[in-house]
């Protein structure tokens, strides 16, 4: 008997999927023989949207800084030499408003760029250690940039900018990283800049060379990183830094020396970022050949980058290996600091440059300090880690105030040696008083009371750990510090070697006029109040910092 044709076709039609949505992706997948399903109710049932959604409100900070980074470039295109100025004036107002952005991010509750299928886990999230590290990157870059509104007309404004935003969005993209990938990426946005940056003064043989080895030992620790990165991958299987704590938990035993092998790649190629020795060499000769405000921007947000992608991979990552991370940052800790006093000690007065070179040695000890929370936290808690911030966010402050006046002095001073400091009180004494400030902040003495706090607060944390040792090497490489901070604060109230019945000290004749005292650029006197102010109100409320130190930042 032949099948009556309507009848065929109206049975097809019943069994035909729904059209889906415009814009709505559905797997098309084909119903089995013999069942009564139909393909588009197999693909809502058993297949999850690819789909994702964008919280852009959580990414708006560093995304801000990288569209004004773009706009800076572009424009300069247009502008005339004369009106250059506003393009400085352009990169103050976005930083300015990446910081503003961040107020309704304070809740710190915002993940976006998340999987959809299997286990929850984004590869951007906004929580409380984000957003503070957002704020020091940001309001570092925002400090860089008042230093460099009156230093740039010898250099070429456009790319300077442009640079300087470019490595400010990669920093300020770093803390939110959760997975591997998203984090070397932002680590080289922010690194990359820099390199270019610490070059931009063309002709000068000094910033070539300091950018050539910056560039190239950078390189180096970049691929042993991501070596490290693949051998952790190759062993978990995944990049998200979450997952990778669970699955390392459970590595197969023929995986396990592969796995301890790209834990530890990756620990080197942060220490490098963070300038611990003995991955450290490169930081006196690029800060002296960097442009001055480069160098105050390496101290502090290079510095928060490498510290923040350390405690990630650490904290977060290779919480099973802490038995491997532990004690290795705990001699990392204790090397650098201890390298870093003892060179600053070392620095003559009459050597050029050596202002800026004690600076860096200088950082280089106070990296020491901030891994000691971090080796901390592998012996007791995550909780540990608010330490390191709340010391990250003193030194942040105070070093800053200290390149600001070095800025000063450097415009009477292009040798800016220490012994050009002397009797700084007799011509400035608003920026003598500011720099002593900063030093007795960096020493932990009174009246930097924030300074002493926060060292306070990285002691207890080796000795709540069970470090004593590191304690006790701490508390010595203390004491070589004052030598070095306080010989530089009682110069700046000595006779200035100018003074009315001096003589030179080898001519025996009466020493020459001093310079002529000019009116300081208000961009440099701005961020130079900006520093003071910020540390005498975190000196007499510390607990505005210090509470980062007794609390959970993930």
């Amino acid at each position: 008997m032949t099948a009556d044709p309507g009848a065929a076709a109206a049975t097809l039609l019943a069994q035909a999927p729904a059209p889906t949505a415009p814009g709505t992706l559905l797997a098309q997948v084909p119903a089995a023989p013999g069942t009564g399903a139909t393909a588009g109710s197999l693909a809502a049932a058993d297949v999850p949207s690819l789909v994702q959604s964008i919280d852009w409100l959580a990414i708006a900070p560093p995304t801000l800084v990288a569209l004004a980074a773009v706009a800076v470039l572009v424009a300069d295109l247009f502008l005339p030499a004369p009106r250059k100025r506003l393009l400085g004036h352009g990169a103050l107002t976005a930083l300015g408003a990446a910081l503003a952005l961040l107020i309704p991010l304070r809740t710190g509750d915002r993940s976006t760029f998340c999987v959809t299928t299997g286990a929850q886990a984004c590869s951007y999230t906004v929580d409380h250690f984000t957003v503070v590290i957002q704020a020091l990157v940001l309001g570092g870059a925002f400090l860089t940039v008042l230093l460099s509104l009156d230093d740039t007309r010898k250099l070429p404004a456009g790319e300077y900018w442009f640079l300087l935003l470019a490595s400010a969005s990669g920093a300020a993209l770093l803390p939110a990283a959760r997975d591997l990938a998203t984090l070397v990426v932002a680590l080289e946005v922010a690194s990359l800049p820099a390199f270019a940056l610490v070059g931009i003064k063309r002709g000068d043989r000094r910033s070539s060379e300091a950018a050539l080895k910056f560039f190239l030992s950078s390189v180096v620790a970049t691929a042993v990183m991501l070596l490290g990165v693949s051998f952790v991958y190759a062993s978990t299987g995944t990049l998200h830094l979450t997952e990778l704590a669970a699955r390392l938990d459970d590595v197969a035993p023929v995986l396990d020396t592969l796995a301890k092998t790209g834990v530890a790649l990756t620990l080197v190629g942060f220490a490098f970022k963070t300038a611990a020795a003995p991955f450290h060499f490169w930081v006196p000769d690029t800060y002296v050949g960097a442009p001055l405000p480069i160098a105050a921007y390496l101290s502090v947000v290079g510095k928060a980058v490498g510290f923040s992608g350390l405690i990630l991979v650490t904290v977060v990552a290779f919480p099973s290996y802490a038995d491997v991370w532990g004690p290795a940052l705990a001699v990392l800790a204790a090397l650098t600091m201890t390298v870093g006093n003892v060179a600053a000690v070392r620095q003559g007065a009459d050597r050029a440059r050596s202002a800026v070179r004690l600076l860096a040695w200088s950082s280089v000890a106070q990296a020491g300090y901030l891994l000691v929370p971090i080796a901390a936290a592998a012996y007791s808690s995550d909780e540990q880690i608010g330490s390191t911030v709340a010391y990250a966010l003193m030194y942040a402050v105070v070093n800053l105030g200290a390149f600001a006046v070095a800025a000063l002095v450097s415009r009477t001073h292009p040798g800016n040696r220490l012994s050009d400091y002397r009797g700084l009180y007799a011509t400035r004494p608003l920026a003598a008083l500011a720099l002593g400030f900063f030093l007795l902040c960096l020493a932990g003495l009174p009246p930097g009371i924030i300074g002493l706090f926060a060292k306070v607060t990285v002691f207890s944390a080796a000795v709540d750990a069970g470090l004593g040792w590191l304690a006790v090497v701490m508390a010595v490489n203390v004491v070589i510090a004052l030598y070095y901070y306080l010989q530089w604060t009682a110069s700046l109230f000595r006779t200035p070697d100018g003074a009315p019945g001096t003589v030179a000290a080898d001519t025996g004749e009466p020493a020459a006029a001093r310079p002529r005292r000019f009116r300081a650029p208000t961009p440099l006197t701005t961020a130079i109040v900006l520093t003071g102010v910020a540390g005498i109100l975190l000196s007499g409320a510390p607990q505005t910092v210090l509470r980062f130190a007794a609390v959970n930042l993930f």
